[in-house]
């Protein structure tokens, strides 16, 4: 029934040094269940007698396990695909040399692994070095192999010797993950932290480099001959997304209202797929009206955390709880549900396969470089031309903050100031005890230019977020010093869809105090400011003068410029076009001036008056020719006016609009349909507030997961107004549509 969708699950190839060993690997992989361990998994507390051992490397040790840095054979842009090249996979790790033999033997040649090199430096400890993303040097933060040959009752430990983050939430009690396949098929148990004598320090071995940070950890296992993985989070792969969207896929009710299309494709061959959820509606003008979301995730790969929150949001989107179906009814959501597919399958931290950070170049033009996030950017610019866009989310990890919280953008509008902090502020109180608005921050820095909520926000979009939730926990109500579990996060995705709720209330009574409350707390931290400079200023009607950008710091996400530029596969290129453009420098023509043009056109006159009057019979009158120009614009009349025709978008006639009656989808390809900017619907309303937005439905859904901790304030429901829906119309089978 979904020819596109079997054919990307069934024949798209693993990167080149992972080939066969995911034939193996699978193996293990449908022992990958969600498991929430039945009791809190709170952080290590550091006792500072923590050992900190001193790095050896292969001299003093064995290497027992090592990778090419990068595929050195073939095309690895076409080859960084899922399901394995074809052949022999080639041994890494040692032989054994008999039962008595406890040497660990590692892998990481399965999707998302990242494991480059292990050394064996003492009977039970092992120095590991992780793999760089593809095509750079930098970005070591993810982590995920797999050991076998273990021993029980035996205390391990690991050294990673080549983190570059100077600080980290191991530094503050965060554990690794770790996965038993035993106990998986014999208790049911799945990924759970792990780790004692856990230390985070900086690497003593100049290379003369960039510097460089160890994370050490010790572990005993819990059998015998086990096969465990250990990974920096909860992974979530490429094929993870492709099972669950081929579920949606075969679901004869979901794929009433959610539509799957390829948006693209990655620059190695991967689908990049496009969700659009939304009930049919009974007229094209009811249509017309809906709002839309566009939430995003994986731009970056090593932060699966994203990916659970997206997991949360569209189980309960796509569920029939009665709020479900009420935000179905009155917007448009736009899902990429994985912006980098070839970074999550290669075991990538922050890029894709062009080396670079793909969230610092939404501003490209370079669509064959950066296929994803064009086409992403392009999708929303047709979507602002069809429908007002209220919220644009991405959603990211955090490696040195713990809670969840949001980066956001000042609006530079007094009509919206503050606007900007109340859908933050109403996520905090929905889910007091994961996420932080005192770790919200909304500046905008020139090197955050290219981000995509940057980027979206200058388009117009005045609710664009970028969501961060750490791989760690919280710190917050009944939550505090533990882990969070992939319950919590997938509950973040439920928040969000209450959140949106709350935030389009047509009673404002919400929207109203939390408007209030950011004042008041506004007016808190100018005061404080000034304390803290000893100044002292009455603010009374002149504090929200004030910029904002004056008063917040600036965020603390990653440099950007480690990873600017041009993609590292058009490098090399670059290098060679610059040279021969210094070689062969051509010479400028020199500019007249006025008066050299005047005296070359006298000069020019006065020729052609010798040349008449020697060519002339005797007496025949002679006259100096007649020189008009002609204005290029009257040249042609037809073609000026067809060109201005060309360059007016085509509108939607009512056959367009009411084909999806006659069997269309409700959403067209973006390839057939471009759509008229509406001048009645504009970015600057007030967010929020429309007369087509219903209140909730209800309080409690049996299907959706309740919130752990009650928000501090009234949960007020109003009764629904809505009329009596007439029966839903028969909405046409699902297909898989790609774009140009």
């Amino acid at each position: 029934m979904f020819p596109a969708l079997e054919t990307d699950l069934k024949q798209e190839t693993l990167p080149d040094p992972y080939e066969d060993f995911m034939h193996h690997h699978l193996q293990y992989y449908g022992y990958f269940k969600e498991w929430v361990p039945p009791q809190p998994e709170y952080f290590y507390q550091p006792t500072g007698d923590e050992k900190v051992p001193e790095i050896v490397g292969e001299e003093q040790g064995t290497a027992v396990y090592q990778l090419d840095s990068v595929p050195t054979e073939g095309a690895y842009f076409t080859s960084s695909r899922i399901g394995g090249k074809r052949g022999i996979i080639k041994e890494l790790a040692v032989t054994l040399q008999g039962p008595e033999d406890n040497t660990l033997l590692f892998e990481s040649r399965f999707e998302s692994g990242n494991l480059q090199k292990a050394v064996r430096v003492g009977i039970y400890e092992y120095e590991l070095t992780l793999r760089t993303d593809l095509y750079t040097d930098k970005h070591t933060q993810w982590f995920y192999f797999r050991v076998q040959n273990t021993r029980k009752d035996v205390t391990y430990r690991f050294t990673i010797v080549n983190l570059l983050k100077p600080k980290s939430l191991y530094a503050v009690g965060m554990k690794p993950l770790m996965y038993s396949q035993l106990d998986a098929i014999t208790y049911n148990i799945g990924w759970r932290r792990e780790g004692q004598e856990i230390k985070y320090y900086k690497n003593t071995t100049d290379d003369g480099q960039q510097p460089l940070y160890c994370l050490t950890w010790t572990v005993q296992f819990p059998h015998d001959q086990d096969t465990c993985f250990f990974a920096h989070f909860y992974p979530y792969t490429y094929t993870d997304l492709q099972c669950y969207l081929l579920s949606i896929a075969n679901n004869p009710i979901q794929s009433q209202f959610c539509k799957l299309r390829a948006l693209c494709r990655s620059l190695a061959g991967n689908t990049v797929y496009l969700l659009t959820i939304t009930n049919p509606s009974r007229t094209p003008q009811e249509a017309a009206a809906k709002k839309a979301v566009v939430l995003s995730a994986r731009v970056h790969p090593g932060e699966s955390n994203g990916s659970w929150i997206m997991k949360g949001f569209l189980d309960f989107i796509l569920s029939n709880s009665p709020d479900a179906q009420l935000l179905r009814d009155i917007f448009v959501f736009k899902v990429i549900p994985m912006l980098n597919p070839d970074g999550v399958i290669v075991g990538n931290y922050r890029c894709s396969l062009a080396g670079r950070d793909l969230n610092r170049h939404y501003k490209t033009v370079l669509k064959d470089s950066f296929p994803c996030i064009w086409y992403a950017k392009n999708m929303i610019k047709r979507l602002l031309e069809e429908r007002e866009v209220l919220l644009y989310c991405d959603f990211h990890g955090h490696s040195r903050k713990n809670n969840i919280f949001l980066y956001g953008c000042n609006s530079n509008s007094r009509k919206h100031w503050l606007h900007e902090r109340v859908f933050p502020l109403m996520l905090s109180k929905n889910a007091p005890d994961k996420f932080s608005f005192d770790s919200c921050n909304f500046k905008v820095q020139k090197c955050k230019e290219g981000t995509g909520r940057v980027v979206m926000w200058r388009m117009g979009i005045i609710n664009s977020y970028t969501m961060e939730s750490t791989f760690g926990g919280s710190t917050l109500g009944s939550k505090r010093d533990t882990h969070f579990t992939v319950e919590d996060l997938k509950s973040l995705g439920y928040h969000v869809c209450d959140t949106i709720l709350d935030f389009c209330d047509p009673d404002q009574t919400k929207y109203t105090q939390c408007l209030q409350e950011l004042k008041e707390l506004l007016q808190q931290e100018i005061h404080k400011k000034l304390n803290n400079l000893g100044q002292d200023m009455d603010l009374e009607g002149s504090w929200s003068d004030i910029p904002l950008s004056d008063i917040e710091s600036s965020t603390s996400g990653s440099d950007s410029s480690l990873s600017d530029g041009l993609p590292a596969h058009l490098l090399n290129l670059a290098d060679e076009l610059n040279q021969k453009a210094m070689l062969k420098k051509p010479k400028k023509k020199r500019l007249q001036t006025r008066k050299q043009r005047n005296e070359q056109y006298q000069k020019n006159y006065l020729m052609r008056e010798l040349k008449l009057t020697e060519n002339n019979t005797p007496g025949r009158a002679r006259f100096p020719p007649t020189l008009q120009k002609q204005p290029t614009f009257l040249k042609n009349p037809e073609n000026s006016s067809s060109s201005i025709m060309r360059n007016e978008k085509p509108r939607l006639n009512e056959t367009q609009l009411s084909g999806r009656d006659k069997g269309t989808s409700l959403d067209p390809p973006l390839t057939s349909l471009v759509l008229p900017k509406n001048k009645d619907i504009t970015q600057s309303k007030k967010p929020g507030f429309t007369a087509s937005c219903s209140p909730k439905r209800s309080t409690n859904s049996s299907l959706g997961p309740a919130p752990d901790v009650k928000p501090n304030w009234p949960k007020t429901r109003y009764p629904a107004t809505r009329k009596d829906r007439t029966p839903m119309v028969a909405y046409p089978s699902l297909h898989i549509y790609t774009y140009p």
